[in-house]
């Protein structure tokens, strides 16, 4: 499979999770009615991956996200000639999802952006959890998600639960860092809603790439450390 396919792939996985995951969090627990809460916004991001593994996993491996295209490159699973390319169409997909969001958000005669989903800490965080708390929070729960994703996908796994295993610690992971963070362990989630939110957010990011993307090529080191060579190129072995 050519490059511009695969990054086409990781633009529109991203979209949809952005779409998917933070439109779960701005239109239906903004009513209690409906009573999802973040329950229901967990297993939103939760299924946006899952769904986007068997839909573009052959084509692009998946990965929606920097931290896991950095960790899976650590990791010896991904190409770095690859590496850029992914990260832009996936920040591009991220911050389109993002615009969809809005323009549908926006649509309602009493709509205030308000936090529009973004992460933060301190102030910002849900529960007023420190900057160190989410610092803390997001390595380690990226290092965690790397880590089942390079488990779930080595060619000496059950073969196609992947997808699965992967969907649902997204969804355990913002379980338990929904009220730390409001839940990153992905950069380009985290910068496409953002400019959204206003100047906190903007300010905030810096720690919702750093500490993922560390957490992410710690897990790819220790996999690799732990398990030795594996064949698998991508959350889903793509078509080449």
């Amino acid at each position: 499979m050519d490059l511009s396919r695969k990054c086409v792939a990781e633009f529109i996985g991203t979209l949809w999770l952005v779409l998917g995951g933070c439109g779960s969090a701005v239109l239906a627990a903004a009513f209690p009615e409906l009573g999802i809460g973040f329950v229901g916004v967990s297993l939103a991001f939760g299924l946006t991956v899952l769904t986007m593994a068997y839909a573009i996993g052959h084509i692009s491996g998946c990965h929606l996200n920097p931290a896991v295209s950095v960790g899976l490159w650590l990791g010896g699973r991904f190409e770095a000639r690859e590496l850029l390319p992914y990260i832009v169409a996936q920040v591009l997909g991220g911050l389109a999802g993002a615009v969809i969001l809005y323009l549908i958000a926006s649509g309602k005669a009493d709509f205030v952006t308000g936090g529009f989903a973004a992460n933060g800490y301190g102030e910002h965080s849900p529960g007023g959890y420190t900057m160190l708390a989410a610092f803390v929070c997001e390595l380690v729960m990226t290092f965690m998600f790397l880590f089942i994703i390079l488990g779930g996908t080595d060619q000496r796994a059950p073969i196609g639960f992947a997808p699965i295993a992967i969907g649902l610690a997204l969804t355990l992971i913002h379980l338990i860092s929904i009220p730390v963070t409001n839940t990153s362990v992905n950069p380009a989630r985290s910068l496409a809603v953002a400019p959204f939110a206003g100047g906190w957010a903007l300010g905030q990011l810096w720690l919702f790439w750093v500490a993922p993307i560390l957490g992410a090529a710690l897990a790819g080191l220790a996999y690799k450390a732990l398990a030795g060579t594996a064949e698998t190129s991508g959350v889903v072995q793509p078509v080449e």
